[in-house]
């Protein structure tokens, strides 16, 4: 269990495209153990391979319902639309406005390298459509409507 150092916008791997994880080994295993345990420590939904170093098809997320583990995943339907705000570990601060599909339906391999099929919609969709991007080397800034922007905390006011 450790907590990875996250790749920051601006760092050249995460344009990259990933490769195939042929089989689960000790350092697999260890690698999805550590991106967990980052998400969680940066109150992610999402994290993916490549945001901490490692040009994988792999990625992890956990919208409050249980950790799901997608290796080597294939989009197979998209549908619909839906817009809306949605921030990255790997761009601290920032938020933007992203079209992405309603409802998908994926493909992929769990921990156990058993293929499985999830459908997603909403919330779930949006965070595996955000996942599944990196593996591609594409980070959500570059579909941003008018870009990414600072995210506005509200100052809290001290009581006397």
């Amino acid at each position: 269990m450790a907590i990875r150092t996250l790749r920051i916008e601006g760092d050249p791997i995460l344009n990259k495209t990933t490769k195939e994880v042929k089989e689960i080994t000790p350092r697999i295993l260890e690698l999805i153990e550590d991106m967990a345990d980052t998400m969680y420590e940066n109150q992610g939904v999402g994290i993916a391979a490549p945001q901490v170093g490692v040009l994988r098809q792999l990625f992890l997320v956990d919208i409050g319902e249980g950790l799901k583990v997608f290796i080597n995943p294939v989009m197979e339907e998209t549908e619909g639309e839906q817009t809306g705000d949605e921030g990255c570990l790997s761009l601290p601060g920032k938020v933007g406005t992203v079209k992405r599909p309603q409802k998908i339906k994926i493909k992929a391999f769990d921990i156990n390298m058993e293929p499985f099929e999830t459908e997603a919609e909403d919330f779930f969709a949006r965070a595996i459509c955000h996942e599944y991007d990196h593996l591609q080397g594409i980070l959500y800034s570059s579909k941003a409507e008018g870009g990414v922007r600072d995210i506005p905390y509200e100052d809290e006011e001290e009581e006397e």
